[in-house]
């Protein structure tokens, strides 16, 4: 059996830091065809690390190549673009996140997947982890009803990436990430929303699948920082319930670099609170069930390994499961659209 033709459009900081070593665990499965970043020097450099065949500044040749599956980590700006050619070379894709900027290019690379009959992964890497999959079977298993009212929170050491006075935590440290990718709002599409909150509705909205209808959000850039840090955010949800979500961009190095993230949610028929910082899972049925899930140290954290194994998975068609699919990057996507929009008009932003 051939193994896997492997193509990363954006091979960054992130790419390298948590995709390429997973696939490099797998050479037996995969080969290394295709990359693609800015930078001869680091592009070489890749090339030569990883055994690349093609290393090119130009995608298109990439995806030339010839693929089975392909890694978008470019700039958010870019996701729509490169994802979209990547599906239509016939390769599963793992989409980095925020999956697009624009709801409607969302919307549509979902689509365009589904057409193509292909596998479309977004990296929220908590979706992913055991925690977080036990959780979801428990919703899954015994339900809360409908939404009435959840409430998310985030915090993550990202006020000196967003600020432009230093560099994210888990970024690999031979290729520090241009500041434009995240503080040039044309590129990024916004700052602490589009960074993190974007992580936090893809776990929420994964483990109730709601779709936001409408938000009103306030956002701060203190310290003449290009991007906002810190988010507040109403939210009114299809279903009629209603929500909170608020982020903040805490100090590097606060408490080591553990994200606080929690998702509660009180239910027409019980309540939920998952809780990855301080590793909690607990559902209650009033006359039922009233679980707390019994977890280990660490399985709150970011499973940086789970989307790129899920890829290959995906291509050797042995996925059993998709954690976050296109149509969950979708809603993140549009309801991060209307929380900016609202910031920008002062009013309460209805979904069109």
């Amino acid at each position: 059996m051939r193994k896997l033709r492997l193509g990363v459009i954006g091979a960054g900081s992130w790419a390298l830091a948590a995709h390429l070593p997973v696939l490099a665990a797998r050479r037996d499965e995969v080969e290394f065809t295709g990359v693609c970043r800015k930078g001869g020097d680091a592009l070489a450099r890749i090339k030569e690390q990883y055994g690349f065949a093609v290393a090119s500044e130009d995608y298109q040749d990439v995806v030339a190549a010839g693929l089975d599956i392909c890694i978008v980590a470019s700039p958010a700006a870019c996701h729509y673009e490169h994802a979209l050619a990547a599906l239509a070379a016939g390769a599963h894709v793992l989409c980095e996140k925020p999956m697009t900027i624009d709801p409607e290019q969302a919307w549509d690379l979902a689509r365009k997947a589904r057409e193509a009959q292909r596998t479309l992964l977004i990296s929220f890497g908590w979706n992913y982890s055991p925690m977080i999959r036990r959780a979801k079977e428990l919703v899954t298993r015994h339900g809360i009803g409908r939404a009435e009212q959840m409430t998310v929170h985030m915090s993550s050491p990202t006020r000196e990436l967003l600020s432009n006075t230093g560099a994210y935590p888990d970024a690999a440290p031979d290729t520090v990430p241009e500041q434009a990718t995240w503080t040039d709002a044309r590129v990024s599409g916004g700052g602490y929303g589009q960074a993190q909150l974007s992580h936090a509705l893809g776990l929420a909205l994964h483990l109730v699948p709601e779709r936001v209808a409408a938000a009103y959000a306030l956002m701060a850039a203190p310290h003449g920082a290009p991007v906002e840090l810190h988010d507040a955010i109403c939210l009114r949800l299809d279903g009629g319930g209603i929500g909170t979500m608020s982020g903040g961009s805490s100090h590097l190095g606060a408490g080591g670099n553990k994200h606080a993230l929690q998702v509660r949610v009180i239910g027409s028929e019980g309540q939920l609170l998952v809780d990855v910082e301080r590793e909690a899972v607990w559902l209650y049925r009033p006359g039922g069930a009233d679980i707390q899930l019994p977890v280990r140290p660490g399985d709150g954290a970011y499973h940086a390994s789970g989307p790129a194994g899920a890829l290959v998975d995906a291509g050797l068609g042995r996925l059993d499961h998709n954690p976050a699919p296109g149509e969950l990057g979708a809603r993140t996507v549009e309801a991060l659209a209307l929380a900016y929009r609202s910031a920008r008009t002062g009013n309460l932003e209805e979904r069109r």
